[in-house]
């Protein structure tokens, strides 16, 4: 399996544009953000972002999941969700990492990853996370820092 770090990728291999509408599944490898509507589920190797006034009606699994829109489907992710204050998630969720901005709604059930279960044949290797990278992020994601990242 790849080793993965605890932080978003950088680049986006697919994108699903503001004004449109995707109705069917999503598999990819590489990375997905959602500007627009898709209804159905996403699954995915690299991380998902969705964005803000976008929305997901169906079930979504990746590395990481940065949400900012709605979700209305179960969530699961082998690293970090952090759900933004304009987040709107309605389902259930099986995660390593959880990380909320005040003004997120969630209604749903959490089901933390416990990191020394053992993985379908292999162990699970223990992942550093550093609190101050992470509200680091928060806190540029949110135009903080100036920047548009």
């Amino acid at each position: 399996m790849l080793k993965r770090k605890a932080g978003f990728r950088e680049g986006v291999d697919t994108l699903v544009g503001s004004s449109s509408v995707f109705k069917g599944s999503i598999e990819s490898e590489g990375t997905v953000r959602v500007d627009g509507k898709v209804i159905g589920d996403i699954k995915v190797g690299g991380d998902v972002y969705i964005g803000n006034g976008a929305s997901v009606e169906g079930n979504v699994e990746a590395g990481n999941v940065n949400l900012a829109g709605t979700i209305k489907g179960n969530i699961v992710t082998r690293g970090l969700l952090k759900i933004l204050s304009t987040a709107r998630l309605y389902g259930d969720i099986k995660i390593s990492s959880f990380v909320a901005d005040e003004g997120a709604l969630f209604q749903g059930k959490c089901e933390m990853i416990d990191e020394t279960e053992p993985e379908t044949n292999h162990t699970k290797r223990k992942r550093n996370y550093r609190k101050s990278t992470v509200l680091e992020d928060i806190y540029e994601e949110s135009g903080g820092s100036g920047s548009d990242s």
